[in-house]
């Protein structure tokens, strides 16, 4: 027995003195924590995890806020993604400052936010292209499938959330149909949003599908479920190109103006269909992206992945661009857009998001704007589809209905569209949500346009959203519940992490 009473003496140690490793490994994390320099903000928020959660918050801490060697090994792809990109750049500069300088004759300052861009090599401007909006997955899906059903060349397919639902089926056969005659299928779909499609790999590749996981999560690489790949983009023989916030689910599809038989909500989303010069953009980064899977190495220099130059004269062309979010960028370049933009309107900025949990610089641009006596509005969801992000999102909102920002709860369903306009002159369409992870931990993007067609319909569904929408005054923000406020206040210190 002298085993037992030796492992008893253990236990009674253990039970007596536990808290001085804890403690250690307490102060250890902590001190880890504030040498990695991150936003001050963020810095406290986890540590008030870590305090207020013992052992959920280190173990939380652990697998989703280090910064581990991952955030490294994002920068030293940034850096290899940024040599690809200025080698390109070289070859298209004079007729890139051409395009700047036409758009600065149709919109004046705002012609800033492509030099932006095109400085900050991130997606040179082109004024050759061809802009549908698209509203809701009823718009989107029927273009979509006929531009899938026309590919003869290639189709490149990125997606955070492809469901195999009807819809989802309905892509499916087509890739499977087109890769058995011969067109180059790639598909790269996020392991987190489209768990269920990922189990499937084997059967793509008997179809001839080159079909890649984004940053899959397993055991041993938890830690990549902090970082998700949103984006939801398809390419079609470099001629055609959506961006937006609609996912591949039927969810997103609503019956004759109300909610589909597959969702409980009426679902609210916009997206663009792009033809035109703005895809040869849109190519590159989808192929830098499809280069951090396993996938089949291609060669982007290959003049059939890009729209022709030469070819020029779209009847009411559109200026394109795109703004982008990748961890491993130290330029933010969707939101810096969108703060460039906001900073630059003269008559009004109506924005659209399903999560509002801004960059103290987003916010401050708003607050300038409404100052300067630029009309902001904004629409969130009435109801979220995740409590604490949504009572989040409402703690911003006082300060800024301070200031004058009108501010509007959309009652008909749920918004998910993610979406900018500016002065009825420049639109933001794309996956970037107004909050800290689309900004800076997501790999996002989002399409930015100048159409007068385009810009004139934008207003006219904002309008409508509005009408759908229940106006948030100060005086209904301070009625509610004192335990909605201080719930709400608690969820905000979260906010930076979440």
């Amino acid at each position: 027995m002298e085993w037992f009473t030796s492992l008893l003496k253990v236990w009674y140690f253990i039970k007596e003195w536990y808290w001085i490793p804890l403690a250690i490994l307490y102060i250890m994390v902590i001190v880890t924590i504030l040498i990695e320099n991150r936003n001050p903000t963020k810095t406290i928020a986890w540590i008030l995890v870590i305090v207020f959660l013992p052992f959920i918050g280190i173990i939380l801490y652990f697998f989703f806020g280090q910064k581990f060697k991952k955030d490294e090994f994002f920068k030293r792809i940034d850096k290899n993604h940024q040599k690809i990109i200025n080698e390109k750049w070289s070859e298209l500069d004079e007729l890139v400052q051409d395009d700047l300088n036409k758009v600065e004759q149709k919109i004046g300052s705002l012609s800033q936010v492509y030099r932006y861009l095109n400085n900050a090599r991130i997606a040179y401007p082109s004024t050759n292209n061809k802009v549908k909006l698209l509203i809701n997955g009823e718009e989107k899906f029927p273009d979509f499938l006929e531009a899938l059903r026309e590919a003869e060349d290639h189709i490149h397919l990125e997606y955070y959330i492809f469901d195999e639902d009807k819809i989802g089926n309905e892509i499916i056969s087509i890739l499977e149909e087109k890769a058995k005659n011969g067109v180059e299928v790639r598909v790269t779909v996020d392991d987190f949003g489209s768990p269920k499609l990922n189990k499937h790999q084997k059967r793509f590749e008997a179809s001839g599908i080159e079909f890649q996981t984004f940053l899959p999560v397993r055991f041993s690489s938890l830690a990549n479920s902090n970082y998700r790949n949103h984006r939801k983009i398809l390419i079609v023989d470099g001629k055609r190109a959506f961006v937006g916030g609609i996912n591949i689910s039927d969810k997103y599809i609503n019956l004759n103006g109300k909610k589909s038989a597959d969702n409980k909500v009426y679902w609210r989303d916009t997206a663009v269909m792009i033809e035109g010069e703005a895809i040869n953009s849109l190519q590159l980064h989808f192929y830098l992206n499809w280069m951090m899977t396993e996938g089949k190495k291609f060669s982007i220099s290959n003049p059939k992945y890009f729209y022709t130059l030469e070819t020029r004269g779209f009847e009411n062309e559109s200026t394109v661009s795109f703004g982008l979010s990748s961890p491993g960028s130290d330029v933010h370049s969707a939101m810096e857009a969108m703060v460039l933009a906001i900073t630059l309107a003269k008559k009004k900025v109506q924005l659209c998001t399903p999560y509002f949990i801004p960059s103290d610089e987003f916010k401050t641009a708003m607050m300038i704007a409404v100052s300067a006596g630029i009309e902001v509005e904004l629409i969130i969801p009435k109801k979220g589809d995740s409590i604490i992000v949504q009572q989040a999102s409402l703690s911003f909102l006082k300060p800024l209905m301070k200031r004058g920002v009108k501010v509007y709860l959309y009652e008909k369903g749920f918004i998910h569209a993610k979406t900018i306009t500016i002065d009825d002159q420049l639109a933001f369409i794309g996956t970037v949500n107004l909050d800290y992870r689309s900004f800076m931990i997501n790999f996002e993007i989002t399409s930015v346009i100048e159409n007068d067609v385009l810009l004139k319909q934008m207003n006219a569904q904002f309008e409508i959203d509005r009408n759908n929408s229940e106006q948030l005054t100060i005086e209904k923000w301070e009625n509610r519940p004192w335990y909605n406020r201080a719930f709400a206040s608690i969820c905000r210190l979260l906010a930076p992490i979440l």
